[in-house]
C-alpha cells in the first residue's frame, strides 16, 4: 500500500497493521484510469479541477501531522469530515499530539521520513506539507536535516501531489522576509536574509521550498499554493521549544525569571493556532497560487508579550534580559490584506485570549514541562 524509496520508516503500529489487512481499501474512493479519482458505490468523491474546490469529502495528506501546526491541521480536517494521512518521523513532532484520534476508518499515521522517496497508493486531493524543524532549537540542533526537508522533502511531496494530481499547499514562513526592511510586511517583499547566518539553514530552506513549489507549477502543471505563516502559537507547543511564547508560559507558570532577548523592543505578531488552521485552509481550497500571507497583523514588543503573559498567569516573575540571537529580526508584522481580500479570512483571537486558552486547554503541568496525562 504505501512504498518508501529505501524501505525506511515502514508500515508500523496498529493502523498500519489494519492498512495492511485491507481496512485503508475500505475508504469509500477508487483510483480512476492514470491516477483520476472516480466516484465508487459507498459513497460521493469529486475530482478537483478549476479554480476553487467546493466543501466535500476528501483526502488529505498531511506532512509533519504529528507537530503542533500539523496535528491541529489533522483535528480540523477530521472535524469537518475529510480523511486525513498523517506522515511524520517525529524527529520534533510527537504521538501524543495525535494519541487522541481514535478513528482507524478516517485516519492513519505513517512513519516516515520524507527526505527519503515515498508513494502513496491510494487516491489523494489535497496535500498540506508542513514537515519540517520550526524551532531555532530545532534548526541549529539539526541544521542539515532542515535543509534536506526543504529540499528533497519537499520535492518528494510535490512528486506526489504531481501524481495525485492533488491540490499543494506548502506551509512557507514569515522567516523568508529574514529580518524585513519594509514594515509591515507583503507577499511582494523579498525579503532581507543571511544565507550564511545561523538562522540561514531554516530560511534559505523554506525560499527553496517556496521556488522548487513554484517551478512543479509552471512546468510540471501542479496545483500548487503557499502559505507565509507568523508566529503562531497555541496548545501542543512543546515547553522547551525554543520560541518566545511557550518559553515564556513555561517561565511565568514556574515563578521563573523571564528571560526577553535584547532590549525586549524588537517586534513579532502572534497568531492563534484556531485562526491560523482556518487560514491554511482557506488557501487550500482558494485555487490560489501566489504566497498568501496569513498572521495576525497585531504588533507586540517581545517585553510587551513578557508583561502580558505575566497579567494572564498572575506571575510574580522578574523579566531579565539576555543577549540578542544573531540575526534575530527587529520587526515582524504581516500585511494581510490579499488574505482578506481573497480568502476573506482576519484573525479573530487575541493575544490575551490565546494566552488563557493555551493555558486552559495545556494545563499548567504540561506547560512547565510535565508529561501528558
Amino acid at each position: 500500500m504505501i512504498r518508501t524509496g529505501r524501505g525506511r520508516g515502514g508500515l508500523r503500529g496498529p493502523r498500519s497493521r489494519a492498512l495492511r489487512d485491507g481496512a485503508w481499501r475500505r475508504w469509500p474512493h477508487r483510483p480512476g484510469p492514470r491516477g483520476r479519482r472516480e466516484a465508487s458505490p459507498e459513497g460521493p468523491h469529486r475530482r478537483l479541477r478549476g479554480r476553487g474546490y467546493p466543501a466535500a469529502v476528501s483526502t488529505c495528506l498531511v506532512t509533519g501531522g504529528a507537530g503542533f501546526l500539523g496535528s491541529h491541521l489533522c483535528d480540523e480536517l477530521l472535524a469537518r469530515g475529510h480523511r486525513v494521512i498523517c506522515v511524520d518521523n517525529l524527529e520534533t513532532g510527537s504521538l501524543a499530539n495525535i494519541e487522541h484520534i481514535r478513528d482507524p476508518e478516517r485516519f492513519l499515521h505513517l512513519n516516515l521520513d520524507i527526505i527519503d522517496p515515498y508513494h502513496i497508493d491510494e487516491p489523494v486531493d489535497f496535500v498540506y506539507h508542513l514537515a519540517s524543524p520550526a524551532s531555532p532549537i530545532d534548526y541549529l540542533r539539526l541544521p542539515l536535516h532542515t535543509l534536506k526537508v526543504g529540499s528533497y522533502g519537499t520535492h518528494h511531496t510535490l512528486g506526489v501531489a504531481k501524481h495525485k494530481r492533488a491540490r499543494f499547499l506548502l506551509a512557507s514562513t514569515s522567516e523568508v522576509y529574514g529580518d524585513p526592511l519594509e514594515h509591515p510586511q507583503p507577499e511582494t517583499y523579498w525579503g532581507h536574509v543571511n544565507p550564511i547566518g545561523p538562522r540561514g539553514v531554516y530560511d534559505e530552506a523554506k525560499r527553496y521550498a517556496e521556488a522548487l513549489t513554484m517551478a512543479y507549477h509552471r512546468q510540471q502543471g501542479v496545483d500548487t499554493a503557499i502559505v507565509r505563516i507568523f508566529n503562531s502559537f497555541g496548545p501542543r507547543m512543546r515547553p522547551l521549544d525554543g520560541r518566545a511564547v511557550p518559553t515564556f508560559l513555561r517561565q511565568a507558570l514556574a515563578n521563573r525569571p523571564i528571560t526577553v532577548f535584547g532590549d525586549g523592543s524588537q517586534t513579532r505578531s502572534f497568531c492563534y493556532v484556531s485562526d491560523e488552521i482556518r487560514g491554511i485552509i482557506a488557501l487550500a481550497e482558494s485555487g490560489y497560487h501566489d504566497p498568501v500571507n496569513v498572521g495576525n497583523p497585531d504588533e507586540f514588543t517581545l517585553l510587551e508579550l513578557a508583561e502580558t503573559v505575566k497579567q494572564v498567569t498572575g506571575s510574580t516573575a522578574e523579566i531579565v534580559h539576555e543577549a540578542l540571537p544573531v540575526d534575530d529580526p527587529k520587526q515582524r508584522k504581516p500585511d494581510i490584506t490579499l488574505a482578506r481580500e481573497l480568502l476573506g479570512w482576519a484573525p479573530e483571537v487575541s493575544l490575551r485570549d490565546g494566552l488563557q486558552l493555551t493555558i486552559e486547554r495545556s494545563g499548567v503541568e504540561l506547560l512547565v514541562g510535565g508529561s501528558p496525562s
